[in-house]
């Protein structure tokens, strides 16, 4: 029914990154941020039948054994995982296609329930966008009261504005878009800078518990760690460049660390959907025909999207 357009689906699709993803794979579908109606199911599916509303994200499929699968943490299958689309099908041959497609099969333990009510077409993104955002939130334990910085704002950023408001924290947005700022008040942000230099970031410095990056390329680490409290943490979600300008003692002056993150789980996937179904968080979209699909994905390049495109193909 819908799928929404990740930046990585252009990355891949443009053959703008490397190992370990493998070379693009023409032709090639993209997609994966999916949600439709089930039309058919095999015949050992317990969870779903004809009718329900499912979604599928970028991971379709893991080993099932290693120590990672077997904890619900599928997103970091030691042996590997098989991506929505671009990557081996492991039952037909060949390369499998995503959601910009009338139909996709999924196994079901990689299919997400939408809970009734929610708005279809906006809740797609939350397939990747939402809980790669949701994840290390989780997992490093935001909560009530905590400084919370959102460094880009666009897909994901801005889900991850909502999402950490939603979490009682006090959020600042850095944004490189000055028509963003009154965007990220709306959206529950405290405050909105816009930055384009580092030197931008000084005036925060050992200010927050938790920075997240969203930005699809790398930037320069070493002003933003300098924004951490004692022990904060500086997440990456957006690029996978090498990390630029990590320095010791930006780190080791309050016990700060750099890390990052995948989506979820799918047990944690499921969680993440009940969660923002009961208060009421989805995507701020702009619904898309398939034909336009090209053009979204320049309007994506040049930061023109408020704030994820959403394929309709009802």
């Amino acid at each position: 029914m819908y799928c929404a357009i990740c930046h990585s689906d252009i990355h891949i699709a443009r053959q703008e990154w490397g190992p370990p993803y493998p070379a693009t794979n023409f032709p090639c579908v993209p997609g994966h941020e999916i949600i439709g109606r089930v039309t058919a199911v095999g015949s050992e599916v317990t969870r779903f039948r004809p009718g329900d509303i499912a979604g599928a994200g970028a991971m379709i499929d893991s080993c099932g054994e290693c120590e990672n699968c077997v904890n619900d943490l599928e997103q970091y299958c030691v042996k590997g995982w098989t991506l929505n689309f671009n990557t081996p099908d492991k039952f037909l041959g060949g390369y499998n296609y995503g959601g910009f497609s009338q139909r996709v099969v999924v196994p079901e333990r990689f299919t997400v329930r939408i809970p009734p009510g929610m708005n279809l077409a906006a809740a797609a993104p939350l397939m990747c966008a939402g809980i790669t955002t949701f994840s290390p939130m989780q997992h490093w334990a935001v909560k009530v009261g905590q400084r919370v910085g959102v460094i880009g704002m666009g897909g994901l950023g801005h889900l991850a504005v909502k999402l950490a408001v939603a979490r009682g924290a006090h959020v600042t947005v850095f944004t490189s878009t000055p028509a963003k700022v009154a965007d990220a008040k709306k959206m529950g942000a405290r405050e909105a800078v816009v930055w384009t230099k580092p030197d931008a970031l000084k005036a925060y410095a050992n200010s927050f518990d938790f920075l997240i990056s969203t930005v699809p390329t790398s930037v320069p680490t070493h002003p933003i760690t300098g924004m951490l409290k004692l022990d904060g943490t500086y997440v990456i979600v957006g690029a996978r460049e090498p990390i630029e300008d990590v320095r010791g003692s930006g780190l080791w002056l309050q016990r700060r660390q750099v890390s990052a993150s995948l989506m979820g789980g799918m047990a944690e996937t499921q969680a993440f959907i009940d969660y923002c179904a009961r208060r009421n968080i989805v995507a701020d979209i702009e619904l898309i025909k398939p034909d336009q699909i090209d053009r979204a994905f320049e309007r994506i390049k040049t930061k023109d999207a408020r704030y994820r495109f959403v394929v309709d193909l009802t």
